[in-house]
């Protein structure tokens, strides 16, 4: 067991974890988070515990100082005023590029100023013109970095349809392959306005309850077969994988929602087809 305590960079960002060491921490504390480029202020949001999953993890230098909180205030102002800047700019210059982020480091590699600008773009931008005129506003080096639309939705954030933080604002290190047959397998039509997040993309949360249904799948009977609940036989018409139950039509105008133990299948065991339909819960 170790203590771990979680820290974030901006308010509902992305959860970073330390060790708080010996010193004690509540939520709400402002400390400092050790980087290559030196140490940075971060806000405690989860309060030094007890944890056995968490090893290897950096230590907190200890609180932040007025002086950190100075610095912090400064580079945050830097990074708003770099960002209206650089999206003028594109406006200015016509460019078909969005500016989503922008990192701002004092001294880095030899560097005195370093502005790392985030953008997305549907194709390749010459942005040569656009990066003498950072510089020449700026009064910095520019590193210009193009993302893809998930790296897009991490950096600026917002609300799932589940109505809390995207996940890969607050708690995704790396994200995951993620196909429409998760779609199927989980019966939800394929309609984008249901199954894509807010990068356009599917989103990843499909991934997190795959293996529930496939193993719900390979247990249940299928749809359409014949079944016994009570001495009495009906047909499944639908499976409701999170009350880990079947819908089943008994007769006409009666359908009975059965625990999957108390359905008996009346052919031989067969693993049921894993892209069976699913009920809404």
């Amino acid at each position: 067991m170790s203590r771990v305590m979680a820290v974030t960079f901006e308010e509902h960002g992305q959860l970073h974890y330390l060790d708080p060491g010996d010193r004690a921490y509540a939520v709400g504390d402002w400390v400092l988070y050790p980087t290559p480029d030196g140490d940075v202020v971060a806000r405690c949001v989860w309060a030094p515990t007890e944890a056995a999953a968490y090893e290897g993890l950096p230590t907190c230098p200890g609180p932040a100082t007025p002086a950190d909180l100075a610095v912090d205030t400064a580079n945050r102002e830097r990074r708003e005023h770099a960002a209206a800047f650089a999206r003028a700019e594109v406006e200015r210059l016509g460019l078909d590029m969005k500016v989503v982020g922008i990192d701002f480091v004092e001294k880095v590699a030899g560097v005195d100023r370093l502005f790392a600008v985030y953008f997305t773009a549907p194709q390749r931008v010459d942005f040569r013109q656009l990066l003498r005129e950072l510089a020449r506003g700026l009064g910095a080096r520019i590193d210009l970095r193009q993302v893809g639309s998930r790296d897009a939705a991490r950096l600026i954030g917002g609300i799932g349809s589940c109505g809390r933080e995207l996940c890969c604002t607050t708690f995704l290190d790396a994200f995951e392959p993620v196909s429409l047959r998760l779609a199927k397998v989980q019966g939800l039509a394929p309609n984008p306005l249901r199954i894509a997040g807010a990068c356009g993309r599917l989103m990843c949360c499909l991934a997190y309850e795959h293996p529930l249904y496939v193993d719900f799948l390979r247990r249940a009977p299928a749809l359409g077969e014949r079944v016994e609940v009570d001495g009495r036989h009906g047909v499944v018409t639908a499976h409701v994988v999170p009350a880990e139950a079947v819908d089943v039509r008994m007769g006409p105008g009666e359908t009975l929602r059965c625990p999957l133990e108390s359905v008996c299948s009346m052919r031989s065991a067969a693993p049921a087809p894993v892209g069976g339909g699913a009920a809404d819960e």
